[in-house]
C-alpha cells in the first residue's frame, strides 16, 4: 500500500475547533497528569536507564550522575500551568504527557504535548551548551539514506544518538520508493538555536534531533488549523515507527504539532511503553 493511500484510509477528525481552543485559554489551566499516575521511582529507573553514561542511579528525591552532582527530580511546584510545564520543567515534568508509540486513533488533546517540555539544563548537561562550542567536538557524520540519497549529515554521538539514527537510516533505505519524498531532502539536523517564539534551546542545538522533508510537513505555527489526523502533509505510520523502535519521538504527536521533527528521547518512549 503505498503511503497516499495508507494515509487515507485512517480516520480523520477536525482539529480547527480545539486549535482555536488552545488560543484562548492556551497555558492557563493545568491539565490533567499522565505521570501522576506513575510513581517518581519507576520514572527515575526509566531515566537513568536511558542515559547510563551520566547517570549512576537514584534515591528517592534526586537523580545521581556519576560525577557525584545530585539533582532534584521534582521540583515541588504542584499543579502547574501547561505554559510553566514547559518554561521550566522539573525532570518529573518532561514525563507529565505519555507519549503512545505506534499509530494514533485520535488526535492529541488539549495541550498534550509528550516530550516537547525538556529541561534545558539537563540536557545540557550532557551534550554539552551549543553557544560555547561544547557540541561540535561531539558531532559526528554519517550518510543519510545510503542508497536513496547518500548524503552526509552532522548528529551528535553522546548518548549513541549517532548510532541509532544510522539504524534508523538503514532501515529507512529499505522503504519503497514512494516514501522517498517525506525523507529527503532534510530540514536540518544540528542547529545551534532557541525554538521559534520562545528563548528555549531547541533539540537541534544539542544535535539529538532531525527534522525530514519540510515540503511534507506541518507545523502549528504555519497552520491556520490542523484538519485532519493524518492528512497528506503528515509522515507515513512506516516512517514513525522506525524512528520510535530506536528511541525517536515524533512532533506529529503533539498537539502543538511538528511532523517533520523526530527527537532521540529513549526516556519518552520507555516510559510511554511501561508501567510500574
Amino acid at each position: 500500500m503505498s503511503p497516499s493511500s495508507e494515509i487515507k484510509s485512517k480516520s480523520g477528525i477536525n482539529f480547527a475547533t480545539a486549535w482555536l481552543l488552545a488560543h484562548i485559554i492556551y497555558g492557563l489551566a493545568p491539565n490533567a497528569s499522565a505521570a501522576s499516575d506513575v510513581g517518581a521511582a519507576h520514572l527515575m529507573d526509566i531515566l537513568v536507564g536511558s542515559y547510563p553514561d551520566f547517570l549512576r542511579g537514584h534515591t528517592a528525591t534526586e537523580i545521581l550522575w556519576k560525577d557525584g552532582t545530585r539533582w532534584s527530580f521534582d521540583d515541588g511546584k504542584g499543579n502547574k500551568t501547561f505554559a510553566e510545564r514547559l518554561e521550566a520543567p522539573s525532570l518529573k515534568d518532561m514525563f507529565y504527557d505519555r507519549y503512545v508509540s505506534g499509530h494514533l486513533t485520535s488526535l492529541p488533546s488539549l495541550n498534550s504535548d509528550p516530550g516537547r517540555a525538556r529541561q534545558d539544563a539537563f540536557f545540557t548537561r550532557m551534550y554539552g551548551d551549543c553557544r560555547k562550542g561544547d557540541v561540535k567536538g561531539n558531532l559526528v557524520s554519517l550518510v543519510w539514506l545510503p542508497r536513496k540519497w547518500g548524503k552526509k549529515i552532522e548528529v551528535t554521538r553522546i548518548n549513541g544518538m549517532a548510532a541509532k539514527l544510522k539504524e534508523v537510516s538503514a532501515e529507512l533505505d529499505t522503504l519503497p520508493a514512494e516514501f522517498d519524498k517525506y525523507l529527503f531532502p532534510l530540514g536540518g539536523t544540528y542547529n545551534c538555536r532557541t525554538i521559534a517564539g520562545t528563548t528555549r534551546r531547541s533539540a537541534h542545538a544539542t544535535a539529538s534531533a532531525i527534522d525530514l522533508n519540510p515540503k511534507y510537513s506541518s507545523y502549528w505555527l504555519w497552520s491556520p488549523a490542523r484538519k485532519q489526523l493524518n492528512d497528506p502533509n503528515e509522515v507515513p505510520q512506516e516512517i514513525v515507527d522506525i524512528f520510535e523502535r530506536h528511541g525517536f519521538i515524533w512532533g506529529g504527536k503533539w498537539f502543538h504539532f511538528d511532523t517533520m521533527h523526530f527527537e532521540y528521547r529513549p526516556e519518552i518512549i520507555a516510559a510511554g511503553k511501561q508501567s510500574p
